[in-house]
């Protein structure tokens, strides 16, 4: 199929190292073709190694980021990263349902590095607020743990926990910890089977890859197709490290991905 040009907005945090959060999501959105809006819900001090500090954005001023931009643009598609506190997930759902933005949820908890990025009580509040008003949630298997209650050592754990989550919301448990498998429940399991790729460029790819489904999404590709695209795209990413998503692919190609 062939996608049609878009705009997609991010609803994240900050990371001054340009690994994830905003910075990654943006590159990602405009290495597949599609402008990249941008609100910043938290403000962190790390690198790859660690998180050193974190100061979330007063939840008026994220409210006006969001309403200001879409006074001037149409956007459909919102991926949400990094929400850090009730008070922020709350403010998020409800301009979500106020401008009826269809969202991809990554429900980032804790960074690569070891680092916690929200608060106690995060997965609960995801549930109650966000979850049932959003297109697709991404979580890995520590995400998918937290929201599903189920501890998960296997595929099979993996699939119940996104049978738990799917109550909610359709879901995709992502395979970095899980043999390369992304688990996909919207009604039915279906396994995207893919590979574990050696490397240390590891730093944000959740975030990578719910932008890129976001960013598919916004071309008009439906939700598998983007599932499989962007898994495919964080495969490459990882293996080209910082010069993969802007070098490696330039502007959406589908013979690439």
């Amino acid at each position: 199929m062939t996608c049609t040009e878009s705009i997609a907005m991010t609803i994240a945090g900050f990371d001054p190292s340009g690994g994830a959060g905003i910075l990654n999501d943006v590159k990602t959105f405009e290495a597949l073709g599609v402008y990249g809006t941008a609100v910043i819900t938290t403000l962190t001090a790390q690198n790859v190694q660690r998180v050193e500090g974190l100061m979330p954005v007063d939840t008026e001023f994220i409210e006006k980021q969001i309403d200001t931009v879409l006074e001037g643009e149409k956007i459909e598609y919102a991926k949400t990263g990094m929400l850090f506190s009730d008070e922020i997930i709350k403010t998020v759902a409800s301009k979500v349902k106020e401008h009826n933005l269809k969202a991809v949820v990554d429900p980032v908890m804790v960074a690569g590095s070891g680092g916690f990025l929200s608060e106690e009580g995060f997965a609960d509040s995801l549930k109650k607020h966000l979850l049932p008003i959003a297109l697709l949630t991404t979580p890995n298997i520590f995400e998918a743990q937290a929201i599903s209650g189920i501890e998960i050592k296997n595929e099979d754990d993996a699939i119940k926990a996104a049978i738990e989550i799917g109550k909610f919301c359709n879901v995709v448990v992502t395979g970095g910890h899980l043999n390369g498998s992304d688990i996909f429940y919207n009604g039915s399991i279906k396994v995207f089977e893919g590979e574990l790729v050696e490397s240390t460029n590891l730093h944000g790819t959740g975030c990578t890859y719910s932008a890129a489904i976001t960013a598919l999404l916004s071309k008009g590709c439906d939700v598998e197709t983007s599932l499989q695209k962007a898994g495919k795209f964080v495969s490459e990413s990882i293996k080209w490290g910082r010069r993969g998503t802007l070098n490696q692919f330039g502007k959406f190609n589908d013979s690439r991905i």
